[in-house]
């Protein structure tokens, strides 16, 4: 496995902001549903998002620093031998540069290595040698899409595991794109147990709706009579449809608020839908033009821009 974060493409002091961005803009370009023409799309998806899970796990990140677990998260060799990223003893001072220099202590140096080890008696260290324990199996990656109102409401959703069996899960408050859900036991059994399952939530696009924070943004168009008059309109939501009151006189632009029609944030709040008014007027209709013929309309509507 590649260094997680040559695979992200971050630096070593990334913070985990930047580790998250960088997941999100690799995980939409790899993902497997978008190329379909690149058999090696998955097993990209799979190291992207194995770097990230291993990266932002503090305790896991700070070992592989450290260079005592590897990119796969297993133990590199014990103490730091064999050319690990830990290299060797490291240095105790100007004195010890070098095995046997001067004023070197290598009962010290071992004590410390070895967590306080002792000698026992037939020679060797106390410990030293021992096998790595075992090892929990590998994590497993899933991308679950979800329906727009279904992100909205936080509808629970069905996800097929890789042994066959399905779940039902809750979408968390202030779900978005690219939200990862967590599901202890569920991955590869390993010697110590299984590992976890990593969820990826991707909302899916509406053909109306538009997300803007925690709210919901809809282009709503209106005849010009309600317009003039103004009246009751039903207007979806992702509640359903509800009656709308629309102002007289109001013009394409006006924005009209709904409340608690959006998404929930991470206390459980849900924003808004915000409904733009768009006044559709027919294109060639002989009763309106006589209506409207030696009307005049005074205002200089485009006076604000300057013309």
């Amino acid at each position: 496995m590649a260094d997680p974060y040559t695979t992200l493409g971050v630096a070593r002091n990334a913070s985990e902001a930047e580790i998250k961005k960088a997941y999100r803009t690799l995980a939409k370009e790899m993902h497997p549903d978008r190329n379909a023409d690149n058999p090696k799309a998955a097993e990209k998806f799979a190291a992207i998002t194995h770097a990230y899970d291993l990266l932002t796990d503090k305790d896991k990140r700070a070992q592989f620093d450290r260079g005592e677990i590897d990119a796969d998260g297993n133990p590199t060799a014990p103490f730091g031998f064999g050319g690990g990223r830990a290299g060797g003893f490291r240095s105790q001072g100007p004195r010890d540069q070098q095995f046997g220099g001067d004023g070197a202590d290598f009962g010290d140096i071992f004590e410390g290595l070895f967590g306080g080890a002792r000698r026992q008696q037939g020679g060797g260290f106390g410990g030293f040698g021992r096998s790595a324990p075992p090892q929990k199996g590998a994590n497993v990656a899933y991308r679950l899409a979800v329906q727009f109102v279904d992100a909205a409401t936080r509808a629970p959703q069905r996800i097929t595991l890789q042994d066959g069996k399905t779940i039902d899960l809750k979408l968390p408050n202030g779900v978005e794109d690219g939200t990862q859900m967590r599901l202890s036991g569920k991955g590869q059994q390993g010697p110590a147990g299984a590992g976890d399952a990593i969820i990826t939530i991707e909302i899916k696009p509406h053909p109306f709706f538009e997300r803007a924070g925690n709210n919901v943004r809809l282009d709503l168009p209106i005849t010009l009579e309600e317009a003039v008059h103004g009246g009751k309109v039903k207007v979806p939501t992702v509640d359903g449809p509800v009656m709308l009151g629309i102002p007289a006189g109001s013009s394409s632009g006006k924005t009209l608020r709904l409340k608690g029609k959006g998404f929930h944030d991470k206390n459980g709040v849900r924003g808004d839908q915000l409904v733009t008014l768009m006044v559709d007027v027919p294109a060639d209709d002989a009763k309106l033009k006589s209506l409207l013929e030696g009307w005049k309309d005074p205002r200089n509507v485009r006076a604000s821009l300057g013309v």
